[in-house]
């Protein structure tokens, strides 16, 4: 079915949008929750997604199901994380974070000198001057949580290699921020 049929299936309050989207789009959403989190509350965050679409559509009407979809799945697991990290349990995302954090700055910090609209601006241009290859690779590293070595595997090159490059790419934003007075 189409997005547009699934969206009408919301507005229309029928429970059998909840089954197309799972259908349609459970794989994609278990991959982005899986990546973050252990299997069983990544399928645990999958359900809560597809009850949080439920309960925004309407008023919502989102112009990309899919990534209205996945930006859920995404906030909810990186919620079930921390909730995770303050019981001492962890997930995947803490080498995500560590990777991160000496790229960009304290968060205390970005509310001190710059609004977070400014820095957000700031990462979408640097993404949207990479190369695509690289782009797409920044994202799927740091934004959907795809492992060094799933990376590597697709493009046909060592994880060693694949690390240098997301090294190079994680300097490369860090520098861009610096030369936008943004302290690190």
């Amino acid at each position: 079915m189409e997005d547009a049929g699934i969206i009408t299936l919301f507005e229309q309050r029928n429970q059998e949008a909840v089954s197309e989207i799972s259908r349609k789009y459970g794989g994609y959403c278990q991959t982005i929750a899986g990546n973050l989190l252990p299997r069983e509350d990544a399928e645990e965050c999958v359900n809560d997604a597809w009850l949080r679409a439920w309960e925004s559509i309407p008023p919502a009407k989102p112009q990309c199901l899919r990534a209205f979809l996945g930006k859920i799945t995404r906030r909810l697991a990186i919620s079930r994380w921390r909730s995770l990290q303050a019981q001492k349990r962890g997930g995947g995302m803490s080498l995500l974070l560590s990777e991160l954090e000496d790229c960009l700055p304290d968060p205390r910090g970005v509310e001190e000198t710059v609004e977070t609209r400014t820095l957000s601006r700031l990462m979408s241009d640097w993404l949207r001057a990479l190369p695509r290859e690289d782009r797409v690779l920044f994202l799927r590293r740091y934004w959907y949580g795809t492992t060094v070595k799933e990376l590597a595997a697709e493009l046909g090159c060592t994880e060693n290699q694949m690390a240098q490059r997301m090294r190079k790419l994680r300097v490369a934003l860090r520098l861009r921020l610096e030369q936008e007075g943004i302290s690190i």
